[in-house]
């Protein structure tokens, strides 16, 4: 077994061998955005060896000045448009994606990402 994840703040810890077993449930899901940054950009379109412009135009959606990865419908839901039978690009899968599940959004919400991922272990009080 992987040593647990914690970050501060959080009230839970993050089992990373879970993510073998699990169905890529941060992956799929409810719509919304997957951020990416410049540096990000370019290391994926390396990675897929292909030209960024060409990246941006074929997988990337623009909102306001920032770029999100495209989204595909998947079992009544939506998932990014890298994952099937897990991350296409996962080494290197944008910020946003290595660090889940240690979102400020989860922070004090934790009974939200324990329902979406099997490897979140809450601490004891």
């Amino acid at each position: 077994m992987k040593k647990l994840i914690s970050k501060e703040g959080f009230p839970y810890k993050f089992n990373p061998d879970a993510c073998k077993k699990c169905e890529g449930n941060c992956c799929i899901g409810e719509s919304g955005y997957i951020w990416v940054n410049s540096k990000e950009i370019k290391e994926i379109a390396e990675f897929l060896g292909i030209e960024e412009e060409i990246f941006k135009t074929k997988f990337l959606i623009k909102v306001g000045y920032r770029y999100s990865i495209k989204e595909k419908p998947y079992k009544g839901g939506f998932a990014c448009i890298f994952f099937e039978n897990g991350c296409k690009i996962y080494p290197v899968r944008p910020t946003q994606c290595r660090t889940f599940p240690f979102w400020d959004y989860f922070k004090n919400k934790p009974e939200e990402v324990l329902k979406e991922c099997p490897g979140i272990i809450m601490e004891k009080k």
